[in-house]
């Protein structure tokens, strides 16, 4: 074989490895994202045409919008202090949160979860067998206890999970600034949605459950051994929610030392 020839034997092994470890989710993108930071150089167009060669096909996000808010007319929902604008400059300033639901031969799972739109990554999460105002405060009361925010702003639809004098109570009590969408309108929670089109089109629609122990068990290990850790965005740079948080507080420990060296 000739040098190129050889060259491109060596890349599609790793191409493959890479594809593989994503659980076969990855597609072009992530994986030259992948192989740059490894030190690979490759065009766009290299990997494509390696990936087709190697029947290698990542995943397509096509998740339809399901509409599960149901709406307490008897309790009136929060402003929309978002407006759609989905940005945060610092982690712990803005969280998003949905539920939706997974099946199982034995019946549907919901899950609840909040996201730091920040940084993407999921910093609580909820099981349970109803969608009640419990199960939101349950993901809610796991973000506060390890994110422990100051002012944060939690922003869902109008669900009457959310709309329940149990969750505002709450969210009042931890000083947890409430924000709400309008019904049934997947853009007025983009991030949300766009994380449970992520679930379902890389784990969801590729598994089939017996039971609901054996579901719960698989979105935990995904959400706590992939997507925080180890799953890469675009929307981050092409880095995991863990790995883009770790250098924000790098970068903000180095400004503090470096104001703290210029005062003294």
């Amino acid at each position: 074989m000739s040098p190129r020839q050889q060259a491109n034997v060596v890349l599609t092994a790793q191409i493959r490895a890479a594809f593989i470890a994503s659980d076969e989710t990855y597609g072009m993108p992530r994986i030259r994202a992948e192989q740059q930071d490894a030190g690979v150089n490759a065009s766009r167009k290299r990997i494509a045409r390696l990936m087709r060669e190697g029947q290698m096909r990542g995943v397509s996000r096509r998740r339809s919008f399901c509409v599960t808010t149901e709406r307490d007319v008897r309790h009136r929902p929060a402003p929309d202090l978002v407006n759609r604008i989905f940005v945060a400059t610092n982690i712990n300033q803005l969280w998003v949160a949905d539920m939706t639901y997974l099946p199982s031969w034995t019946g549907f799972l919901y899950l609840s979860m909040v996201i730091d739109v920040y940084s993407r990554k999921v910093v609580g999460w909820a099981f349970g067998e109803r969608m009640t105002a419990d199960l939101v405060i349950l993901a809610l009361n796991m973000a506060l206890m390890t994110r422990k925010p100051e002012s944060v702003i939690h922003h869902s639809d109008q669900g009457s999970q959310y709309t329940s004098i149990a969750f505002g109570n709450r969210c009042k009590e931890m000083g947890v600034r409430p924000s709400m969408g309008s019904v049934g309108d997947a853009y007025d929670n983009a991030m949300a949605e766009s994380f449970f089109a992520s679930l379902e089109c890389e784990l969801i629609a590729r598994r089939s459950w017996k039971t609901k122990t054996e579901a719960r068990l698989a979105v935990f290990t995904w959400i706590e051994s992939w997507y925080n850790p180890r799953r890469w965005h675009s929307g981050l740079n092409y880095q995991s929610p863990n790995n883009f948080e770790r250098k924000h507080q790098q970068k903000s420990t180095n400004t503090e030392n470096q104001l703290i060296h210029e005062l003294q």
